[in-house]
């Protein structure tokens, strides 16, 4: 993993603000188990309420803790006042998701100012092994505060 410099010092403190301000990742029970500058790992135990027909964890339930591992990865590299938004992913499933908890690893593979790009992986844990499961790619989008023009910039474009 490439060493990368956070542009925001208080990086640890906003992109767990960010993570926690998610409704969506507590239901889910994800939790932040690791993070440093451009990368993070995340966990989840097993809910049967996540679960699709044949007993596995849902598809869908994997993608969003895939998804949210690039965001968080990608989020402690960006500058303070960011946001930040997923513009792409894609997702690979290579076995059933059957396990007792899932982790999710993402890291920065290259920032940039306003996109950057992030690989994701997700194991699970299940009888003493560890199964990859699926993998992600994905692009996040940077949403910069925009800076109000001015009465002259504004009237020019009327």
């Amino acid at each position: 993993m490439t060493a990368f410099e956070p542009k925001n010092p208080g990086y640890r403190a906003a992109a767990i603000a960010m993570f926690d301000g998610q409704p969506a990742m507590r239901s889910l029970g994800i939790t932040i188990v690791r993070l440093g500058p451009g990368e993070v790992e995340l966990a989840m135990l097993h809910s049967p309420e996540f679960t699709q027909q044949n007993g596995f964890i849902h598809a869908g339930i994997i993608t969003a803790g895939l998804d949210n591992a690039c965001g968080v990865a990608a989020f402690t590299l960006m500058p303070h006042k960011a946001d930040i938004l997923t513009v792409e992913f894609k997702t690979t499933l290579l076995a059933p998701a059957r396990g007792t908890r899932f982790v999710f690893r993402a890291e920065v593979v290259k920032p940039g100012r306003t996109l950057t790009f992030c690989e994701a992986r997700v194991f699970a844990e299940h009888e003493g092994k560890t199964t990859l499961i699926a993998t992600m790619t994905g692009t996040l989008m940077a949403m910069l505060p925009r800076v109000a023009a001015s009465p002259e910039v504004r009237a020019s474009r009327a």
